[in-house]
């Protein structure tokens, strides 16, 4: 009986330096992120945007014709919030679902709206978002596997009406 109330005694000898001395997670600490892949640097950005500046707006701006003939500059990028961009992503994720397909990625277009565009934006540029996976089908297989994934758009809304950007980077 003595030796039973020496292993005991141990047990919760051990079990309490083990709760003191064993490192634990820290509340709210920041879990690591790697950069993922096809970061560039902010020099890199840079001369993207320079040499945007120097090679493309003389054409742009001879062809545009504003509604309010104002002195814009071309479009140079487009802003959406990060709520904005999260919660499309949620809607195209479940839209996608729903009419069939699994979503893998964002595509991002150029684009105009014309000599027909809403007031205030009659041939001005833009961009916007579009969901990019495969449609989920099902094959003949004796795995029950599918290995051909077609990724296209997706027939889900594009995210559009970013705020505007008419200076370079940064």
């Amino acid at each position: 009986m003595k030796n039973l109330v020496y292993i005991i005694l141990g047990f919760v000898i051990g079990a309490a330096l083990t709760y003191y001395f064993c490192p634990r997670p820290l509340e709210g600490a920041v879990a690591e992120i790697d950069n993922p892949t096809g970061t560039i640097t902010i020099l890199e950005a840079t001369e993207l945007s320079a040499n945007w500046e120097k090679n493309n707006p003389k054409e742009i701006d001879s062809t545009i014709e504003l509604d309010d003939n104002s002195k814009r500059k071309p479009m140079r990028s487009v802003m959406w919030s990060l709520k904005n961009i999260e919660d499309y992503i949620a809607f195209a994720e479940k839209e996608s679902d729903s009419v069939g397909y699994t979503m893998t990625g964002l595509r991002v277009y150029l684009g105009n709206y014309g000599k027909n565009g809403k007031p205030g934006k009659k041939n001005r540029n833009t961009m916007f978002i579009v969901p990019t996976g495969y449609e989920n089908t099902s094959k003949a297989s004796s795995l029950g596997l599918n290995f051909s994934y077609d990724e296209r758009d997706i027939p889900v809304d594009p995210l559009n009406d970013g705020g505007t950007g008419e200076t370079g980077y940064p």
